[in-house]
């Protein structure tokens, strides 16, 4: 590549980072005067890449607006920043249904990276691990997860078909407020207009979206993440239950975080620390009880199970089996 086109290209990346930028300041980037700027935008222009002249005191070139550039230029870091994107993505389950985007991105920067590039990537993911198991997610489609997008922006109503998780299919009119990754999870959090309560959809369960005419104010309040998480807690489950656990906030939080349990607080008495160490009462929704006793033995903080009668049970077991396993030689 010979200088001077070299030097349109590192124009053409300079102006890809988006702003006005000066002819001073292009001029001592690319290590020319003013008069070879001008001719290396000519060159651009020629190429068909909209580069705007501004004038005014502040004024130099800038890219003209919604223009996808060909070609997309990444630095090395940048690259490595993409495809370790990329990785992560598909590891937490955050992709769309159509899964061999991802690989064919990932396979087209990698096929035109500089050799020490793909050798430092390629050690890096040889040397990564994760300390979660992969899972296979069920993903949204990506019509689907960009028209929600889109209503969650301009306050649209939207109309979908939704299938819950015993396969029963219904038309949905929603209010969404939000879209929220949780767990390798799509969800949207909105009102549901038909029933007007508010309610939390999984966006691989949505077929069929489509923009309403119209609009609606969203309400103030949580924001959407903290409605998933709320309404992911209080959701209806096989058992209810009820505890009492003598800690901080943040101790009983460790072990039993917002998107599992309700913590009710109560108003400290006159002079009391509200972060100090008293009895605070827990809810949570579980389709099964059996994981409960470790957590609670893992809080190490005293506790009382109101309910259900079945967990004391479980509780006493694991404590009798602790108690023979220390008592073994």
């Amino acid at each position: 590549m010979s200088r001077p086109t070299g030097r349109v290209l590192i124009l053409l990346e300079l102006l890809q980072s988006g702003g006005t930028r000066t002819v001073a300041e292009l001029a001592d980037r690319l290590g020319v005067d003013g008069r070879t700027v001008r001719r290396y935008v000519d060159r651009l222009i020629e190429l068909d890449v909209p580069v705007e002249s501004v004038r005014g005191r502040y004024g130099g070139y800038r890219l003209g607006p919604g223009y996808r550039l060909p070609p997309l230029m990444l630095s090395d870091d940048e690259a490595l920043a993409v495809l370790l994107g990329l990785v992560a993505g598909r590891r937490a389950g955050l992709t769309t249904t159509t899964d061999t985007a991802s690989e064919t991105a990932s396979a087209k920067i990698r096929r035109v990276l500089p050799r020490h590039v793909a050798r430092r990537l390629d050690t890096l993911l040889e040397s990564l691990a994760f300390t979660d198991r992969p899972g296979r997610f069920a993903t949204p489609d990506a019509a689907v997860l960009l028209t929600i997008a889109d209503a969650v922006r301009h306050h649209r109503p939207v109309s979908m078909r939704y299938t819950d998780g015993n396969g029963r299919q219904s038309e949905r009119v929603l209010h969404a407020y939000g879209i929220v990754a949780h767990s390798g999870r799509w969800y949207v959090t909105g009102k549901d207009a038909r029933i007007d309560e508010p309610r939390n959809f999984r966006l691989d369960r949505i077929t069929d979206a489509r923009a309403l005419p119209g609009s609606f104010e969203a309400p103030r309040g949580p924001d959407p993440a903290q409605r998933l998480l709320s309404g992911l807690a209080a959701a209806e489950y096989r058992h209810e239950v009820t505890l009492r656990i003598h800690g901080t906030v943040e101790q009983i939080r460790a072990r039993l975080p917002v998107g599992v349990a309700s913590l009710e607080e109560y108003e400290p008495e006159v002079g009391e620390d509200r972060a100090a160490e008293r009895w605070r009462r827990v809810t949570l929704w579980a389709e099964r009880l059996d994981w409960l006793p470790p957590v609670l033995a893992a809080l190490d903080r005293p506790f009382v199970v109101e309910r259900p009668a079945e967990l004391r049970d479980l509780v006493a077991a694991l404590a009798d089996r602790l108690a023979s396993y220390a008592r073994q030689d």
